[in-house]
């Protein structure tokens, strides 16, 4: 089976269910192995967010991501409507932190995607497939994923007090998802509502995006639209949070009242078996090729490799060159202070001193190259400095002294937002160091 995009570039607004905001989201094409990706145009850089596990933040009634200061809510709904209408790569770009809540189900989004238009692309559609049974339990709440060659979910709703349980089991495919999933809303229990406002959550609810179960009677504005609509809904969130795996998967899942927390638990299993067959296909595969030439890796850089990564210019170039790159995610650089750097005519007369700032950002630009180096040039990417905690000022650096500036980068998300230590020294003495993060972005922003 082939991959899939959209055709068409399509549009939908509305008020958010937790944080209450106005919201335009828009649904764009997006190439091959790209994924799903989250977009978020309101926020410098419009930083860009991949739903996998490794991301997830909150799990209160709603599975909400986030990566550095950027955050999307709610997106279960959204990514739920795009892997029941089989849709592998699409961005999806919103002026808020969450999507639209719409009437409560996916029943709106699939209508904007069939407005797009689904078309396949020429890449194969990869599968995760399951050589065990995985489960996981939480008190009397279980989810199990079973190997099944297909996509099937099994599941068995109910409250804490055995009212309204509802049972279902359905192979899904993009036409079983449009009409017997995405219309069922999301509901909540009355007596829950007062502890979600307290929560800050359910901001945008009302009677035209949930259904409210007081007792043992259902309020809402419309009659229920399936008999079993609960469960249905129960169904459509899982299929929503199990896209966080990164992989469309081939199992046969079997939810026992289950909710965010537990579907995400079971994400994480399979996400972590995914990787861990992906790696054990890769050492297989590179233990069978044939021994060939090996081209030497990069030990150093001067100026000029420097100047093709970084995008900084005189006077604001803060590395001369590296001297030694340790390891993929430690290098040396050095900075020689000369007098007629620029900012010593007014820093201070008679008294030259390298400012600390610009120490800092020495760290960063280091850092910067460890980070870009890594990227094909044609992605175009810039480093945004987010933060810088810890920095220490421990000695006056002047003309003449060279720094060596050692920089380790502690934490990658997604080649988008990552963390680096620094430490400077002169003559084997530490002058300064930092905690930094930065974000990358594109140039032409």
């Amino acid at each position: 089976m082939k991959q899939r995009t959209i055709l068409r570039e399509v549009s939908i607004k509305g008020k958010s269910l937790h944080t209450g905001e106005e919201v335009h989201l828009t649904l764009k094409p997006a190439p091959e192995n790209t994924g799903v990706i989250f977009r978020r145009i309101d926020l410098f850089g419009k930083p860009e967010l991949k739903p996998l596990i490794d991301l997830v933040d909150d799990l209160v009634r709603s599975t909400t991501i986030a990566d550095g200061h950027a955050k999307v809510h709610t997106i279960e709904h959204v990514l739920s409507a795009l892997s029941g209408c089989g849709v592998d790569n699409v961005v999806i770009e919103m002026d808020a932190s969450e999507p639209p809540i719409l009437d409560g189900s996916a029943k709106h989004f699939v209508n904007l995607i069939q407005e797009a238009e689904p078309v396949e692309q020429d890449a194969e559609r990869e599968y995760f497939t399951l050589d065990e049974p995985i489960s996981v339990t939480r008190g009397s709440s279980s989810i199990i994923a079973l190997p099944y060659d297909g996509f099937r979910i099994t599941c068995t709703s109910a409250d804490d007090r055995g009212i309204h349980t509802q049972h279902l089991s359905l192979d899904i495919d993009p036409e079983t998802y449009v009409a017997q999933i995405a219309p069922a809303r999301t509901f909540t229990i009355y007596e829950d509502i007062e502890e979600l406002l307290k929560l800050g959550k359910i901001k945008g609810g009302s009677l035209d995006s949930a259904i409210v179960i007081k007792g043992d009677k259902i309020v809402s504005k419309e009659p229920l639209r399936f008999k079993d609509e609960f469960v249905r809904h129960k169904m459509l969130d899982i299929i929503g949070d199990v896209t966080l795996v990164g992989m469309p998967i081939k199992a046969h899942i079997v939810g026992v009242r289950p909710g965010h927390a537990l579907n995400a638990e079971l994400s994480k299993v399979l996400r972590k078996k995914l990787l861990e067959k992906v790696k054990g296909a890769k050492k297989k595969s590179d233990s069978k090729k044939a021994p060939a030439m090996v081209e030497a890796s990069e030990t150093a850089m001067d100026i000029r490799r420097v100047l093709d990564i970084l995008p900084h210019r005189y006077p604001f170039v803060m590395i001369d060159r590296v001297v030694e790159l340790v390891s993929e995610d430690e290098l040396v650089a050095l900075k020689n202070v000369t007098i007629n750097e620029p900012y010593f005519q007014g820093h201070y007369p008679g008294r030259p001193v390298m400012p600390g700032v610009l120490q800092v950002e020495a760290m960063a630009q280091a850092a910067g190259v460890l980070l870009l180096r890594k990227l094909p040039v044609e992605e175009n990417k810039i480093a945004f400095f987010m933060s810088a905690d810890k920095v220490k000022f421990r000695q006056a650096v002047e003309p003449g002294d060279s720094i060596e500036i050692r920089v380790k980068l502690i934490k990658i998300r997604g080649n988008k937002i990552a963390t680096a230590t620094g430490e400077c020294t002169v003559g084997g003495k530490i002058v300064s160091s930092a905690e930094l993060m930065f974000m990358l972005a594109d140039a032409t922003d």
